[in-house]
């Protein structure tokens, strides 16, 4: 099992997340959002799964930077943005082969322990 874990390494979940792999001794790739941004591609699974509402943190500071606050945009003008400015997401974004989570998700990703 190899997981790849998105986000930035100050967040606290993204260390949270990161950990509980280690601790099981599952391999980890790490994509650091400070030194590139995710693909359209690989966030658009993201977004079909979850959309915007789960997915994008209203109360990030570079949310607030940018003046996001009163945009009311479809999916994919979200994704534009988060491609652009992925500190707006919600972390870590963690995937799994076909699995996806967003946030610290330690149940979901115990299920996907279990299941290897």
């Amino acid at each position: 099992m190899e997981v790849q874990i998105f986000g930035v390494k100050k967040n606290a979940d993204v260390r949270k997340a990161e950990r509980f792999f280690k601790e099981r001794r599952i391999r980890i790739h790490f994509m650091d959002f400070k030194q590139r941004s995710p693909s359209k591609g690989e966030l658009r699974r993201f977004f079909q799964k979850f959309g915007e509402e789960r997915l994008i943190d209203r109360e990030s500071k570079r949310f607030l930077e940018l003046g996001l606050q009163t945009a009311y945009y479809g999916d994919d003008r979200w994704l534009e943005i988060a491609c652009e400015e992925p500190l707006i997401l919600r972390q870590p974004l963690v995937r799994s082969g076909n699995r996806l989570s967003v946030g610290f998700a330690e149940d979901e990703w115990k299920e996907w322990v279990a299941a290897r």
